[in-house]
C-alpha cells in the first residue's frame, strides 16, 4: 500500500465506553498497526445536551487500560465548530447545500401526510432551490436548518470491507440536516469533514451505521474528497439475544477492569467476537497485530459468552508472572481496606490456578490478612468432636518446629496422622476449615506456610 493507512476510533461522551464500540476500537487500531500506519482517538461531543465530562474520562481511562495508544488525539468535535462552518459556507455557495425553514409541525404534517398514502416518509424538498422553482416566502423568526442537496437520482454503491458490495438507491434517503438551527453540526456531516481532515483511510464501526453511509458517501464526493474504505462489523448480541447496547445490559469497560478482569484477556476476547486466526484462542496483541490484515472477519453477528470470557482470563491469570500478578491483587484488596505484604507474591503462586480473575485471587488472599469466619454447615461437617484432639496435637506439634516451612509442617502432620490412626482428608479438611474458613485449599503445608506459626495455632484453637 502505498497510501498512509490511518484508522480512527469515534465514540460519544453520552455514556460509557462500550464493549462493542471497544472491539471496533481494538480492530482499527490493529488494522493500523498491522500497515504501519496510524490510529486516531476523536470524541464526537456535538450532543451537547447528554454529552459529560465524566463520560469523555471514562472513556479515556478504558483507552488507556485496555492499551490502546493512540497517534493522534484525543480531537473533540466541539473545538472544531469553525471548520465545520466554514464547509458548510462553501457548500451554501456551491449549491450542494441550502436553507430550510421548515417548523417541526410541518415536517410532522408532511410526513403524516405521506403515511396515510402508504409512502415513505421523506422530507419533500421544498426549500431546494431548483432552476425554475419559487421557494416559499422566507418566514419570521424561524431559525433555519441548513440540509444537504442529496443527489435524487442513482445508486450508492461501495464494497464494504466485511459484507462486500453494499448498494443503496439515493431515492431512498433525503436531503440531510447537516446544521441544527443551534449552527452545531449533525453527526453525518461533522463525520465526514473529521474524516477528510484527518485523511481517514478505513472505517471501521458497527453495522447500524450502513444506513448512514450513502449520505456520508455523497457529502465525501460533494466536497471533492476521497473516500475512505468503510467495514460495517455485525452487532454483539447478549445472553439473551438482543443487541449488546448502553440501554439494553452492555457493561462498561472499566466494569471488567473493577471485576478483576485482564485487559490482555479482554483483547483476546474481543477480537475473537468477529474475527478469527484459523483454530487459535489464545494469541499476544503482537500476534493480533501481526495477523489482523483487515481479512476473516465474520458478516454473522457474534453472541456475548460471559462464561468463555471468564475462561479466557482465567488462561491468562495462569500464565501471569507473580509478581506482576500480586500488584493487581493488592489493589482489590486495598478496595476492601486490606493492606497486603511480601506474602501476597506466594499467595498468588499458590492460588491463580483456581481463579478467573482477581477479584476471586483476592477473596483467597483475604484470609491471610483478615479474620475468617466459617460456616456452621462447615464447621458441623468437618470440625466433630472425633477429630477434635488430633487438632488440639496438631497445634501443640505446629508450635515445636524448628523451622515454619513446607518440609517441617508436613512432617508435623504426618506424625498427627499416624499418632491418631488418621487419614489424610480426616485431618485435612477440618484444618482447612479453620484456619481459611473452607474445606477446599491448595496442598495444605504449602497454605500454613504462607501463615504465621502463631496465626495458624490460633486459629486451630479457635
Amino acid at each position: 500500500m502505498t497510501q498512509k493507512i490511518r484508522t480512527r476510533i469515534a465514540p460519544s461522551p453520552t455514556g460509557f465506553l462500550h464493549l462493542g464500540t471497544a472491539r471496533t476500537a481494538l480492530y482499527s487500531w490493529a488494522y493500523a498497526k498491522h500497515h504501519g500506519g496510524q490510529f486516531v482517538l476523536r470524541i464526537e461531543d456535538t450532543d451537547v445536551a447528554r454529552s459529560t465530562q465524566d463520560a469523555v474520562d471514562q472513556i479515556l481511562a478504558s483507552m488507556a487500560w485496555l492499551g490502546l495508544d493512540y497517534d493522534e488525539g484525543p480531537v473533540y468535535q466541539m473545538q472544531r465548530l469553525d471548520r465545520y462552518q466554514a464547509v458548510v459556507a462553501q457548500m451554501l455557495e456551491a449549491g450542494t447545500a441550502y436553507h430550510c425553514y421548515c417548523t417541526p409541525e410541518e415536517l410532522e404534517a408532511t410526513r403524516e401526510a405521506q403515511r396515510a398514502r402508504g409512502e415513505k416518509t421523506l422530507y419533500d424538498r421544498r426549500w431546494r432551490p431548483e432552476p425554475g422553482k419559487v421557494l416559499p416566502p422566507v418566514p419570521e423568526g424561524v431559525p433555519p436548518v441548513v440540509r444537504f442537496c442529496n443527489p435524487v437520482e442513482g445508486d450508492v454503491t461501495w464494497d464494504d470491507l466485511v459484507k462486500g458490495e453494499i448498494t443503496i438507491n439515493n431515492r431512498e434517503i433525503d436531503d440531510l440536516i447537516i446544521v441544527r438551527p443551534d449552527g452545531v453540526p449533525t453527526y453525518n456531516f461533522a463525520v465526514v469533514v473529521d474524516d477528510w481532515d484527518m485523511a481517514i483511510t478505513h472505517v471501521f464501526r458497527g453495522d447500524e451505521h450502513i444506513n448512514n453511509t450513502p449520505w456520508q458517501i455523497n457529502i465525501f464526493r460533494a466536497l471533492g474528497a476521497p473516500l475512505p474504505a468503510f467495514g460495517h462489523l455485525p452487532v454483539i448480541l447478549g445472553d439473551d439475544g438482543q443487541k449488546l447496547s448502553k440501554r439494553r445490559g452492555a457493561v462498561s469497560v472499566t466494569a471488567y477492569e473493577e471485576n478483576g478482569y485482564l485487559p490482555e484477556a479482554m483483547l483476546n476476547y474481543l477480537a475473537r467476537l468477529g474475527w478469527s486466526h484459523g483454530d487459535d484462542e489464545l494469541f499476544t496483541r503482537e500476534q493480533m497485530v501481526g495477523w489482523f490484515d483487515g481479512s476473516h472477519l465474520s458478516k454473522s453477528p457474534a453472541q456475548w459468552d460471559a462464561a468463555k470470557l471468564a475462561w479466557v482470563n482465567g488462561q491468562y491469570i495462569k500464565a501471569k508472572a507473580d509478581d506482576e500478578l500480586a500488584p493487581l491483587v493488592a489493589a482489590q484488596l486495598q478496595k476492601r481496606g486490606i493492606v497486603a505484604d511480601a506474602r501476597l507474591t506466594a499467595i498468588c503462586a499458590l492460588f491463580k490456578d483456581r481463579c478467573e480473575t482477581t477479584v476471586a485471587l483476592a477473596n483467597w488472599a483475604a484470609a491471610f490478612y483478615t479474620d475468617v469466619t466459617p460456616s456452621d454447615a462447615d464447621r458441623a461437617q468437618h470440625v466433630t468432636d472425633a477429630v477434635r484432639p488430633a487438632l488440639a496435637t496438631l497445634a501443640d506439634k505446629l508450635a515445636t518446629v524448628s523451622a515454619w516451612d513446607k518440609a517441617s509442617i508436613a512432617a508435623a502432620i504426618k506424625e498427627v496422622l499416624a499418632a491418631h490412626g488418621m487419614k489424610m482428608p480426616a485431618l485435612a479438611m477440618p484444618v482447612r476449615v479453620l484456619v481459611m474458613g473452607t474445606p477446599q485449599t491448595p496442598s495444605l503445608d504449602a497454605v500454613l506456610a504462607i501463615f504465621s506459626k502463631e496465626k495458624v495455632i490460633e486459629r486451630l484453637k479457635g
